[in-house]
C-alpha cells in the first residue's frame, strides 16, 4: 500500500500543476493518502520501516494543498472579471 500511496502522490502532484487538472487529482490524492495512513499504521504495529508510506502521505498532502490553492485562484480570478457576472 506504500508504493501505491507513494505512486498516486506522485502522480496527483504532477497533474495539479497543470491548470484546470486539480479536479482531477483531487480524489485520487485523497485515496493516496489513505492508502499512505492505513500503511503507516499497519508497518509501526509491526515495527517495519514506513518510509514509502510517509513519502506517500506528504505527496498526496501536497497535492490536495496544491489543488485547493488552485480553486482559490480560479475563484478570485472569476470574482475579478466583470464579464462573468
Amino acid at each position: 500500500m506504500g508504493i501505491a500511496s507513494m505512486v498516486i502522490g506522485i502522480v496527483a502532484v504532477v497533474l495539479t500543476f497543470i491548470p484546470c487538472m486539480g479536479w482531477i487529482a483531487f480524489l485520487p490524492s485523497i485515496v493516496g493518502l489513505v492508502l499512505g495512513i492505513v500503511d503507516v499504521s499497519s508497518k509501526k504495529k509491526a515495527n517495519l520501516p514506513a518510509g514509502k508510506g510517509i513519502a506517500g502521505i506528504v505527496c498526496n498532502s501536497v497535492a490536495i494543498l496544491i489543488a485547493i490553492l488552485w480553486i482559490f485562484v480560479f475563484a478570485g480570478a472569476a470574482a475579478m472579471d466583470p464579464t462573468v457576472w
